[in-house]
């Protein structure tokens, strides 16, 4: 069912803007929702990982004769137990088994399955591999360089001409921009120009990877899995075990936390080949110590950025280099770092240069925003420093050069409607910029952009004998979707909120569903919902029309209601849902709304954030005092969910922007595999966090939606550092700020008499 854009947008609502309880909320708070470690089968079997300790390393022998020897032991699998891959499949493969080298410490080289976790911890310790022990490379400056160690013999960059002959760490070069830049920065009167850098972070989701497999002698396999998205992850699997996808059905579990880190595969293949082997249930859970070796962060970075601005305030070039590592296989989040970091501009001449890097760490994984944030914080520094300079108001400096409607995006699109001037204008009145600014403390801010995704969803919606619903999509709900899929389904039927259980149906269940990410859900799954409820409705003005003996298209919808309409209609009384579905049985069987979909037309998101922060310049210690977040929602359909995300994403941000950070030691090895070393920010760490949400409605959704779940994390980590900078009186380039970075800055500075 295409979008019918001549409708106008409705200004008013029912139930959708209210604030329902959410659904699953008993079940959590009372134990009785299931993660993916909570799932048990007769037989189950304990499956674990054989992880490289080396950093780079030829793997010359694998010998698991002892493990298999071992009483106790039903499976052991290596690479072997694989089929082959060409294509995107082969680094997946490759990551889940490594092949020919281990390129990571944490990377996976063998596996068993065993009656107790006892068992396969000392299987896995007489599994004896023959190393040829490599040089490596973990910093993405170093891995660019003429002679570094290569990951892949036949890695040619892509993306320039002429095509390079000699094989690189670099596997692609990624452009954006339009217009002059030279002649851009010809005109300008201020130029700044500086150099950045970001180290790795994890996701931190308190839930780790942990899934249950079983797959028979005859091909049929199920899967209970913690994912974002469980149909790629039985596309992935059923390729790489060599099964037909229909003979593998795949469940959801509840989500202990994601943001962009479930949205790939590490353990579920293994599960299932030691399955075939031992044809019994396996389960494999991973320590927190293997979340952080072996699963993807997102990248660490190398910038450098410059912008030119003419004396009353006017950007006339803007020109970025941006340099990411994906870890040890192509596709780092540059890209969309390269596109992104201009975004917010209406700029004349632009240029942006991405780099897409490999080293010795695990293969990056989507973080909310994967890229924008990066770029973010350099691009957002530079604006910062530039308003300085010129002693402009932060805020007004960035509302003279940002991008509105018509303005042609640093990344190519036109903007439609957009809502990041109006988060600027309200910051500079909301209470927090016109506070005074405490002593000792310093305030700033910053602006961010992400695109919002759409893509292939299908929904089917149930229309229960009583007048309930019943909702099953193909997302897992890792934000509350399942309300706002609910509310939305209520608002369209004209039934309570109460009335409608929407359920995450598994892969056998339901069409195809793309990846709960890219802020996709709300607006894609439920623009889907809003036409399977508008295919039911079709349905019940149909059966309505039988039970009165009058043509269908003489029968309308209002408010839960089949209503007879037109001067030929007759004179009934109308009949609710509950009626029409109490007699379905009679009028033609049951009632059903379905959609199949490839949504587009989600509508770009910007934010604008708020900070003030404290530094201690004896010890570098910062302290967040206050923060606030502006953000267009285009319709916040759960407004406590929107005001969460846009709280949780700036949380994210301050944790790395002060504290997170993968620190890897001369020999290649992660030195903080743990939340004990990996330093997360706790409720002690953290202000009150105020929220405005802003409705600039998006033509692309029937109710004005734009996805929100990404756009938060995005300016975070440039607010945070202009306000530290301001604090600490010297410029921070380097994140995470933690307090020896701040001193060593700020020790510098007063040498250069900053």
């Amino acid at each position: 069912m295409p979008l019918d854009t001549k409708t106008p947008i409705p200004t008013s609502f029912r139930v959708v803007g209210t604030r329902p309880l959410r659904p699953d909320g008993i079940d959590k708070v009372t134990g009785r929702a299931r993660f993916g470690a909570d799932m048990w089968a007769p037989g189950m079997l304990v499956g674990r990982i054989l992880r490289s300790p080396h950093a780079h390393a030829r793997i010359r022998k694998i010998d698991i004769s002892k493990a298999q020897a071992l009483e106790g032991v039903k499976a052991v699998v290596t690479r072997a137990d694989f089929k082959a891959q060409d294509g995107d499949l082969a680094d997946i493969l490759d990551n889940v088994m490594a092949g020919k080298k281990a390129l990571y410490d944490g990377h996976a080289v063998a596996a068993v399955a065993a009656v107790s976790a006892a068992v396969a911890r000392k299987a896995l310790s007489l599994i004896e591999v023959d190393y040829e022990i490599l040089p490596h490379v973990t910093d993405v400056d170093e891995a660019m360089k003429p002679g570094a160690p290569l990951l892949h013999d036949g890695m040619i960059t892509a993306g320039v001409e002429p095509a390079p002959t000699k094989p690189s760490n670099v596997t692609r070069r990624h452009e954006f921009g339009h217009g002059d830049v030279e002649k851009g920065f010809k005109k300008a009167d201020i130029v700044v120009e500086r150099e950045f850098k970001t180290e790795a972070t994890h996701q931190g989701y308190i839930e780790p990877h942990a899934c249950l497999a079983t797959l028979s002698p005859d091909g049929v396999a199920e899967l209970w899995v913690c994912t974002q998205g469980h149909f790629m992850v039985r596309a992935v699997c059923a390729g790489l075990l060599g099964i037909d996808i229909s003979k593998l059905r795949v469940t959801a579990s509840e989500i202990g936390g994601g943001f962009g880190g479930k949205t790939t595969v590490f353990i579920e293949p293994v599960a299932l080949a030691l399955s075939r082997k031992a044809n019994r249930p396996v389960k494999i859970v991973m320590s927190r110590d293997e979340v952080f070796r072996a699963t993807g962060p997102t990248s660490s970075a190398s910038m450098r950025v410059k912008i030119g601005v003419t004396k009353d305030g006017r950007i006339t070039a803007a020109d970025g280099e941006f340099r990411y590592q994906g870890g040890a296989y192509a596709g780092s989040p540059v890209e969309f770092g390269a596109m992104s970091a201009f975004a917010c501009y209406d700029l004349e001449n632009v240029r942006a240069v991405g780099y897409d890097v490999v080293c010795n760490r695990p293969k990056q994984a989507a973080y909310r925003a994967p890229g924008a944030p990066i770029s973010a914080f350099a691009v957002e520094s530079v604006i910062d420093e530039l308003a300085k300079k010129l002693g402009m108001d932060a805020i007004d400096f960035r509302i003279k050069n940002a991008a509105k409607p018509g303005t042609k995006s640093s990344y190519g699109p036109t903007y439609g409607e957009i809502g990041l001037i109006t988060t600027l204008e309200e910051a500079k009145k909301h209470p927090h910029w016109k506070a005074p600014v405490k002593p000792g403390q310093a305030r700033s801010m910053a602006c961010g952009f992400w695109f919002n995704f759409g893509g292939q969803t299908c929904v089917s919606l149930n229309i229960n004998v009583d007048g309930t619903c019943t909702l099953a999509v193909g997302t897992p709900d890792i934000g509350g979707s399942r309300a706002s899929m609910s509310l939305m389904a209520a608002e369209e039927l004209g039934i309570p909120y109460e009335s409608v259980r929407a359920i995450v149906a598994d892969t056998s269940s339901l069409g195809y569903n793309d990846v709960t990410d890219g802020s996709r859900t709300t607006f894609a799954t439920g623009m889907a919902t809003i036409f399977a409820a508008r295919d039911a409705i079709k349905k019940l003005c149909g059966r309505a029309a039988q039970i009165w003996g009058i043509p269908e298209d003489a029968v309308v919808w209002e408010k839960g209601y089949a209503r007879p309409s037109g001067a030929n209609a007759g004179s009934f009384e109308p009949l609710s849902l509950a009626d029409i579905a109490k007699s379905s049985g009679n009028t033609g069987g049951p009632i059903a709304g379905h959609t199949e979909y490839n949504a587009e037309g989600a509508g770009v998101s910007f934010a604008t954030h708020i900070v003030d922060a404290e530094v201690d310049k004896e010890t570098g210690r910062t302290t967040i005092t206050r923060y606030t977040v502006l953000q267009d929602a285009g319709k916040a359909v759960h407004p406590s969910y929107v005001e969460g995300q846009f709280q949780g994403g700036a949380v994210q941000g301050i944790g790395w922007a002060l504290n997170e950070e993968y620190i890897y030691g001369k020999d290649g090895r992660l030195q903080n595999a743990g939340f004990l070393d990996y330093r997360i920010p706790v409720a002690s760490d953290l202000p009150m966090i105020d929220t405005k949400i802003i409705e600039i409605p998006n033509k692309g959704h029937p109710y004005g939606v734009r996805g929100v779940g990404e756009t938060s994390i995005v300016p975070p980590l440039a607010a945070i550092a202009n306000a530290v900078s301001a604090a600490a009186g010297v410029r921070l380039t380097q994140l995470p700020m933690s307090p020896p970075k701040v001193l060593k800055a700020i020790e510098e500075g007063a040498r250069k008499g900053h």
